[in-house]
């Protein structure tokens, strides 16, 4: 592998997880910075690589990381160190791959406070004591997970099944019962009475 490889290798990951990477690769040998891919860490080509530190547990091993750091601008990155080897398997660059994760952390945060359980009420029960359609749903997501089966691998046999299932619980005394369970099986409302009209006779 030559350093126009490394070179192409950095580009192909920092394009793949743009803008949130950045690639560096460091000569060994001078300790500079020879590449740079979308660079958000200010650095330039020639710096000095300052990478005494690492240098003992990489010559050791392949990887140095994960480990966390801080950007200039304060946001986290999380960062892996890879050694480059020559043939004769003497170390030559070294391939830093730095992956922001400042905005993943921010998306975190909003989705646990959207989420939070403290902020929800238990459902109003003179609203909710006759919503049939919350009641069908709760009754079959409850009978695929009784049976490690979801909506979209469902068989036929397996629908026959639930709509009985449903009929024991009576899901079908509503006027609309039947249409709606049709429409979240993805079924014929036909093939719903055909079920019905099999537990009847």
């Amino acid at each position: 592998m030559t350093l126009e490889n490394y070179k192409a290798i950095a580009d192909s990951i920092a394009l793949l997880l743009y803008p949130h990477a950045e690639v560096i690769v460091h000569e060994l040998r001078s300790q500079t910075v020879v590449h740079i891919a979308n660079n958000f860490s200010q650095r330039k080509l020639g710096d000095d690589s300052a990478i005494d530190h690492e240098l003992g547990d990489l010559l050791e091993g392949a990887n140095l990381g994960p480990y966390e750091k801080l950007n200039w601008n304060g946001q986290k990155v999380r960062s892996i160190s890879t050694v480059l080897r020559n043939a004769q398997g003497e170390a030559q660059h070294l391939m830093c791959i730095n992956l922001n994760v400042s905005v993943l952390e921010q998306a975190r945060v909003a989705l646990d406070a959207f989420f939070q359980m403290s902020r929800l009420v238990p459902q109003p029960d003179a609203l909710f004591r006759n919503d049939w359609q919350e009641r069908i749903n709760t009754f079959l997501h409850a009978w695929l997970q009784a049976r490690n089966l979801s909506l979209q691998t469902l068989q036929m046999k397996d629908k026959r099944s639930l709509v009985q299932a449903l009929h024991a619980e009576g899901a079908f005394e509503g006027r609309s019962g039947a249409d709606y369970v049709a429409n979240v099986l993805s079924m014929g409302r036909a093939t719903v009475y055909k079920y019905l009209k099999e537990l009847k006779t």
